[in-house]
């Protein structure tokens, strides 16, 4: 059967990795999360101290890109796979409000991205892949054969996130979660090097009033109308 990749971007807590998960499931095509190779990088960057609140070393952060190894391995206990940096599980540890305020601006930076770009094409030269992020259709496959760009409301957004963290145990507030949103929204489009934008041929979706079953019932039909052509 005809194999197709299948580019999902969008703004940040849009439940972009939810979908491409479920959809990567349902058509047994390979799911890669690509905001997780970047929330690698800026895990290297704080664990190596790089990168903090006050200081962003980008020179020594790019010397070092060379020790930077990112992997997935599919873990049958949870149902998807986990990202590891240089054979070290990280999945938990990334999935955090800290994480999350230092990967936009690692994210600006050039010189990881086209190591992480690299990376993303190999991953999906055989087709048969769902893959997530801000520049996938834009950038990392622009002849995509489906191309989403998922949006909603930030406060939607910043309570879906809220929800998501309290329910993992963190202790924060909901008003440093939609700043956290808004702040990365505006880096993320504005940044010189592939900003976040809607790729001329994706199909917009507002989730903010879409169950996850209404978006992957849509999303399944539209895989499965370009497959069979």
């Amino acid at each position: 059967m005809k194999k197709i990749v299948i580019a999902i971007d969008g703004f940040s807590s849009t439940g972009k990795s939810t979908i491409a998960k479920q959809l990567a499931k349902t058509l047994n095509y390979i799911y890669v999360d690509t905001g997780a190779m970047y929330r690698a990088v800026a895990y290297f960057a704080l664990e190596n101290k790089f990168i903090s609140e006050d200081v962003f070393d980008k020179e020594a952060l790019i010397s070092r890109l060379g020790d930077i190894s990112i992997t997935f391995k599919f873990n049958e206990a949870v149902g998807f796979a986990e990202v590891y940096l240089n054979g070290k599980n990280i999945e938990a540890d990334i999935r955090t409000l800290r994480i999350s305020k230092f990967v936009s601006p690692i994210a600006t930076l050039s010189e990881v991205r086209r190591k992480l770009v690299e990376q993303q094409q190999l991953m999906g030269k055989d087709k048969g892949v769902v893959m997530d992020g801000r520049d996938i259709g834009t950038v990392v496959f622009p002849d995509a054969e489906l191309k989403i760009f998922m949006t909603a409301s930030a406060e939607t957004r910043a309570k879906r996130r809220y929800n998501e963290l309290l329910d993992r145990g963190d202790q924060l507030s909901y008003e440093d979660v939609l700043e956290n949103v808004t702040t990365r929204d505006h880096i993320d489009s504005t940044r010189e090097d592939s900003p976040l934008v809607r790729a001329d041929d994706a199909l917009e979706i507002d989730n903010s009033n879409l169950t996850i079953k209404e978006q992957l019932e849509r999303l399944i039909g539209l895989a499965e109308e370009l497959i069979s052509k």
